[in-house]
Order: C-alpha cells, then sequence, then structure tokens
C-alpha cells in the first residue's frame, strides 16, 4: 500500500470519486436510541470525530440532527451518512426520492436560511441491494437525482457485493459499506471496490464485542505488546487496511478509548496474524447478504 498509515491522525480523510473527502473515522449509531443517542453523539464530537453514521432503518436522523447543533460543532465540519431504507417491492424513483427528501429535515434542521445556506446530507447509501436489478435501478436513480440537485453530496452503497455494484448504472457509488473485521474480511467485494476505487467502510468492526472472538489468542496477544484492548486493535487493523471505519458505542468512556488508535502501528506480523482469521462469510456476525441476490 502506498500510503503512509503510520501517519493517520483523527483527521484523516479518504478521497472519494467525486472529489469530496470523508473523515475515515467516526461513530455508529445502529440500535442507539433517544437520550443515549443524542448525548452519544454529542460526546463523540467532544472526542473530536467529525463523522457520525446513522439510517432511515434506525430511526434516529432526527436525534443525529439535533446533537450536531447542540454540540456547538458547526455543521460544515461535521460529515452525516445516513440510509435510504429500500423495499423488497420495485418501486418508482419519484417514489424513491420523496422518501429520502422526508431524511433532509431531520439530518440538518438548522441549516436553512443560515447565512444563506441550504440543509444538506453529505452522503446517503442504499441500505441493502433489494429490489433486483430493477428495483435497485430505481432507487439508485432517485439518489443520483438528489445528488444533482445538489441537497445529497456524495451517494453509495451497503451490503452490497461485486455483480450488484457491477450492474448499477453510473454514476459509479463512491463507498460500500459492509461487514468488515478480521473474521468475516469479504476480500472478493473489497478487491472489486478497490479496483473500482470505491471506498470501503467497515460496519461492525469490532464483532459486537462477540465474547469468543475478543478472547482469541492471536488477538490478545497483540493488545499485550501494544498495551491496547481489544477494540483500538481491530479498528487499527481497519484504519491500516485503508478503511473508513465507524465503531458503535453509547457509553462515554468507550467513545473515548474507541478514538485512541493513533498512537501505535500494527507491523506486517500484526497484520498477518489477523488476517489470518478470516472465516468468510460463516465469520459475519450481523445480517450479510452480500453474497446474496
Amino acid at each position: 500500500m502506498s500510503e503512509d498509515m503510520s501517519q493517520l491522525t483523527i483527521k484523516s480523510t479518504f478521497k472519494l470519486l467525486s472529489g469530496n473527502t470523508i473523515p475515515r473515522f467516526g461513530l455508529g449509531v445502529y440500535q442507539s436510541r433517544g437520550e443515549e443517542c443524542f448525548e452519544a453523539v454529542k460526546e463523540a464530537l467532544k472526542a473530536d470525530y467529525r463523522h457520525v453514521d446513522s439510517a432511515q432503518m434506525y430511526r434516529n436522523e432526527e436525534l443525529v440532527g439535533k446533537a450536531v447543533i447542540e454540540s456547538g460543532v458547526p455543521r460544515s465540519e461535521v460529515f452525516i451518512t445516513t440510509k435510504y431504507n429500500p423495499n423488497h417491492k420495485i418501486r418508482t424513483t419519484e417514489d424513491v426520492y420523496q422518501d429520502l427528501k422526508s431524511s433532509l429535515p431531520k439530518i440538518d434542521p438548522s441549516s436553512e436560511g443560515a447565512n444563506g445556506s441550504k440543509p444538506y446530507i453529505d452522503l446517503m447509501l442504499i441500505h441493502a441491494p433489494w429490489g433486483g436489478d430493477e428495483g435497485r435501478g430505481n432507487n439508485w436513480a432517485a439518489l443520483a437525482k438528489a445528488q444533482k440537485e445538489g441537497w445529497i453530496k456524495d451517494i453509495g452503497v451497503s451490503n452490497f457485493g461485486a455483480k450488484q455494484l457491477e450492474n448499477l448504472p453510473e454514476p459509479v457509488p463512491v463507498i460500500n459499506q459492509i461487514e468488515l473485521h478480521p473474521w468475516c474480511q469479504q476480500r472478493p467485494t473489497v478487491a472489486y471496490c478497490q479496483k473500482k476505487g470505491i471506498a470501503v467502510e467497515a460496519y461492525t468492526p469490532l464483532v459486537q464485542a462477540h465474547k469468543e472472538r475478543f478472547q482469541e489468542p492471536k488477538l490478545l496477544s497483540i493488545c499485550k505488546k501494544h498495551g491496547k484492548d481489544q477494540a483500538q486493535v481491530l479498528i487499527r487493523w481497519s484504519l491500516q487496511k485503508g478503511y473508513v471505519v465507524i465503531p458503535k458505542s453509547v457509553t462515554p468512556s468507550r467513545i473515548r478509548s474507541n478514538a485512541q488508535v493513533y498512537d501505535f502501528n500494527l507491523d506486517k506480523e500484526d497484520m498477518d496474524a489477523l488476517d489470518s482469521l478470516d472465516m468468510g462469510a460463516d465469520g459475519a456476525v450481523t445480517w450479510n447478504p452480500v453474497d446474496k441476490d
């Protein structure tokens, strides 16, 4: 890898195909609800996170938007991702477009009229590859329309495999968000994305603190070597792989410690040891439809 991963900081970004940039490190808010979600986002921004990943399906877009306002961090400094919740049925492009619109005032409730600015979403993803080629095509056309209008800056996908990516109409997605950690490395999908210049984003990078995985001897040995905990080593692995990574937590101390991954480097021996843990789809701990149509 030509990039020097030893120079990464919490401010490091990845340049997308569009020319825009995305912070390499962010906060996931899957299953975060109510006050705990609101406070987690504020705590993360206080700890210098500048990227929050939400979704229509999570039902917390409004909490994320309000937390950003309350944090005092300018909206322009916070990268917010959300995801369109697709349907197994084929929907028209216009119907999808209207659903996308519903996210805008939740994600960015304060920008209208402020210094002439307009509300916007930094990144909108299709959450899953449902609907077959026709449904995916209609979903993608709606996202592309919103991007052309400017209120969505970038568009991408989540849980898409190489075949599904290949069959999408233009433009090429800027990012594919998939389950990624040493036990589920999704190598064919990652290779395809990297070949096409599509950024790879790792969700569930902490393997949901799976008891057995967190006691893996190779992982514990690396933790001891660097004086770091399992979460920190796993986040660092994702970063050194070149992925955008979005660990989830609602615990203030954990939110802070998850960001303390820039004062050590995993060497080749460490990376090889973690790479050797791959179990393919069998290593997944979430719904993992990448290899399914």
